[in-house]
């Protein structure tokens, strides 16, 4: 089922309904800049807002939801845990801590940010716990290789329902892809549009063929390989621009040339390394 529409969501593996669509705010800072951003994307019909503890704007994030006059249940906030919070105590209190920046009731998912080494387990112990009492809706995990994710649902009593990775055209990371899907965990992208590095020919030749920019071609393939994407930006023409996927599709073959790009290239950390 792909996307046809800003607001459309995917249905997670608990029965939680995340948006295909949403914004990153990383590197954006805090105040003015984030909260301008998410005032936006919600003018443009987002619903999903992607934050971290280690982005230092959950404060911002969350003074931009409760302003908005939109609902609670009508936006899907994530943030997550960084690595120097991991264990089982330290995410118990991170997590009090970024839920209070937010200033929310409960977050719709809350990630291990990296895989910590050693520590890992004991975190996603934490935030078992914190889904069983109800204070996020959703929990998954961010940068998992498929060994990581092996290892965890060995341990697990809850399958992560989102893992997001560093996700691109020259980093397609088609075994993982197919592992998630195996294990209904649903995939998610960011960095999807290179750092902005879009000049690869492949990419300019769609873009005139379908009166699209590159990043919309790109943004597009993420949706029609079902995977969610979180583009960042803080302008409004830009953010707008990344949310206009909806009148247009890639045909297979058009994919298929898109997925052929893959380099294993990051821009990105290493999970295995970080």
């Amino acid at each position: 089922m792909v996307a046809q529409h800003v607001q459309d969501t995917v249905q997670l593996n608990n029965g939680v309904n995340m948006p295909w669509l949403g914004l990153g705010v990383y590197k954006a800072q805090a105040g003015e800049e984030v909260e301008q951003a998410i005032r936006f994307a919600f003018e443009a019909g987002y619903r999903h807002i992607d934050t971290a503890a280690f982005y230092a704007n959950e404060e911002s994030v969350g003074k931009a939801v409760r302003e908005s006059g939109l609902p609670r249940s009508e936006v899907f906030v994530t943030t997550k845990v960084w690595n120097t919070d991991q264990g089982y105590d330290q995410t118990l209190r991170a997590f009090e801590a970024s839920l209070k920046r937010l200033g929310l009731d409960y977050v719709d998912l809350y990630l291990v940010h990296w895989p910590v080494s050693g520590k890992y387990r004991e975190t996603w112990r934490a935030l078992e716990r914190i889904y069983d009492e109800k204070l996020a809706r959703a929990i998954g995990v961010s940068n998992f290789q498929i060994h990581h994710l092996e290892d965890l649902l060995a341990h697990a009593n809850v399958v992560p329902a989102v893992n997001q990775v560093e996700y691109h055209p020259l980093l397609t990371q088609e075994p993982l892809r197919q592992f998630c899907r195996e294990h209904h965990i649903q995939l998610e992208a960011w960095s999807p549009i290179m750092r902005g590095n879009l000049d690869l020919p492949v990419l300019q030749e769609l873009a005139q063929k379908y009166k699209k920019t590159p990043a919309q071609i790109v943004l597009r393939w993420d949706l029609q390989n079902e995977v969610v994407t979180i583009p960042k930006s803080v302008r409004r023409e830009r953010i707008f621009e990344n949310a206009d996927l909806f009148d247009f599709s890639l045909s297979d073959e058009d994919m298929q040339r898109i997925n052929a790009l893959n380099q294993n290239h990051r821009f990105g950390p290493d999970p295995d390394t970080f």
